[in-house]
């Protein structure tokens, strides 16, 4: 594995991989197993997907409550037992069958209205949420009993970008752990017709946005000419919220003993409760969390 990759690549999720699978490719580009994700995206779900590689694996733990945004499509009359295309019909009539749907403007922002702001979420059956250890899409295949119970969350901005007869595309700006499908799902049964989501694009995780994304074979491309770095964003420039302290080699050094380390009493933020420790060749050597008023220990060596 090349030194260099350490750090996060953004792929651009094809449709009907797993997060896992596009984790295994990216094993095999970059000659290392040390690859993990920031965060689950759906088989039939597109779009951006960050990878981190080597020993910036370990900065993942940072990024567990990142929002997204995502783009999807929305269609009314029909719902199934997985909140989205892949599904079987569900029961009772009427949403088990494709339904004339005559939707305005209005009757759509109605039921969608109580999606938007906070409130509790029950995840769709067919989901990764686990119940007594066991995934739920597990014990749903095999036609067990779900019982997920609501969570928290958080819908920041929910916009109708288009309306055709009976599909509508929506973007959504939202907090981890939160189901386009299940808002699909809930719309329709407001509507009284049914309703699943047709298609899923998330365009940004946190501060990794599709304008950056590659797909899987520009980054086979890459990598067959030796140039994958060219799509690694360095560990030092990730957790852009944190400060950077600049240290020099014997700090460095001392750092990765585990000796706390002292920051700039002139820090833009010098209130900050994590700050990066960087090297002058750009290297990130630590996280260090505040203990006293410019005295940071590292909690995190890289």
């Amino acid at each position: 594995m090349d030194d260099n990759l350490n750090g996060v690549v953004i792929v651009d999720k094809p449709g009907q991989w797993t997060s896992h699978d596009v984790v295994n490719k990216m094993r095999r580009l970059a000659g290392t197993k040390r690859v993990g994700h920031l965060g689950t995206l759906d088989p039939n779900a597109t779009g951006v997907l960050p990878l981190v590689l080597g020993r910036a694996t370990r900065l993942a733990q940072f990024y567990t409550r990142n929002d997204k945004v995502y783009e999807g499509i929305i269609h009314f009359g029909f719902s199934s037992d997985t909140y989205d295309a892949k599904g079987e019909a569900t029961s009772p009539e009427p949403t088990s069958s494709e339904q004339g749907v005559a939707l305005t403007r209005e009757r759509l922002e109605a039921a969608l209205a109580p999606f938007r702001g906070r409130f509790e979420q029950t995840p769709p059956p067919v989901s990764a949420k686990k119940i007594g250890g066991r995934k739920a899409y597990e014990l749903a295949r095999k036609n067990q009993p779900v019982e997920l119970k609501p969570v928290p969350v958080e819908v920041y901005a929910l916009e109708v970008l288009n309306l055709d007869g009976c599909e509508a595309t929506v973007r959504v700006h939202c907090s981890a752990g939160t189901y386009l499908r299940s808002i699909a799902h809930e719309a329709g049964l407001a509507l009284g017709c049914g309703a699943f989501l047709k298609s899923l694009r998330r365009t940004a995780s946190g501060d990794f946005k599709i304008e950056s994304a590659r797909t899987l074979e520009e980054l086979a491309a890459l990598a067959e000419a030796g140039r994958l770095n060219e799509a690694v964003i360095p560990a030092a420039q990730l957790l852009p919220e944190f400060p950077a302290e600049l240290v020099d080699a014997i700090t460095a050094g001392q750092i990765r003993n585990g000796r706390d380390f002292r920051v700039s009493p002139f820090q833009p933020r010098k209130d900050a409760r994590y700050v990066k420790a960087v090297t002058a060749q750009g290297d990130l050597v630590a996280i260090g969390e505040a203990r006293l008023p410019h005295l940071y220990h590292p909690v995190l060596v890289l």
